[in-house]
């Protein structure tokens, strides 16, 4: 796949951020124990002290127009590493993800990977929400972005990276990887907030990303599905 030694690659870890000065120090703090690894934030614009943690502890921040895609093609323009790691700001990485990115991708014909998701709540709700990703995951090879998505400079850069999409961006990464080789994920989680399902309910925030995954397969423009999304989302009960 590439002539890069994966097996000590340098690891840029990208996140992107707007706002997340209540998640961005855990984001960075679960990085630490690795090595080979450098921490790219990017933020969106954020009004909150986001960008004095990030920077307080070590990581480079860059700026960029506000929208994921854009933040995280802007870290990987700018990235060092043979690897990108793109890590949401509310999601912790396991103990030595390093070392198990770095064997996954040298697996023949494997393109890129994931982890599996364990959502930060007892709720029980939420564990049948972690069997679906690892169902759809796993036999689907579907994983999205709060899994951690990881892949080499390379293969991001042959597929024109993320896709400058107002939502989905992850999904259609995922769709143009899969066409061109494996998608592994490691059976070790991630562990990201259950902000997301509390804020509008387990049920209501399940069904509404089905019904946005399926807009998006029948052509429904992301704009639209962008502004379904935001009402849905912020909608008082």
């Amino acid at each position: 796949m590439s002539l890069v030694n994966l097996t000590t690659a340098q690891v840029s870890i990208i996140i992107p951020t707007l706002n997340e000065a209540g998640n961005i120090k855990g984001a960075i703090a679960s990085t630490q124990s690795s090595a080979n690894i450098e921490v790219i934030v990017v933020d969106g614009g954020s009004s909150d002290d986001t960008v004095n943690i990030a920077q307080s502890l070590g990581a480079k921040v860059i700026f960029s127009s506000p929208g994921r895609a854009v933040q995280m093609n802007a870290g990987a323009a700018v990235a060092s590493g043979d690897v990108l790691l793109f890590l949401h700001a509310d999601t912790r990485l396991p103990l030595g993800f390093d070392a198990m990115i770095r064997t996954v991708l040298q697996q023949p014909k494997t393109v890129a990977g994931a982890f599996n998701l364990q959502i930060d709540h007892p709720g029980l709700g939420l564990r049948l929400v972690e069997l679906g990703v690892k169902w759809r995951s796993h036999f689907l090879q579907m994983p999205y972005g709060d899994q951690a998505i990881f892949l080499t400079q390379k293969v991001f850069q042959q597929i024109g990276g993320f896709p400058e999409l107002p939502i989905m961006e992850d999904f259609e990464l995922i769709r143009r990887l899969k066409s061109t080789g494996n998608i592994v994920i490691i059976n070790t989680p991630v562990i990201t907030s259950a902000r997301r399902w509390l804020q509008k309910g387990v049920i209501q925030t399940t069904l509404l990303n089905q019904i946005i995954v399926i807009a998006y397969l029948f052509g429904v423009s992301p704009v639209r599905i962008r502004s379904w999304y935001r009402r849905e989302r912020f909608r008082k009960n």
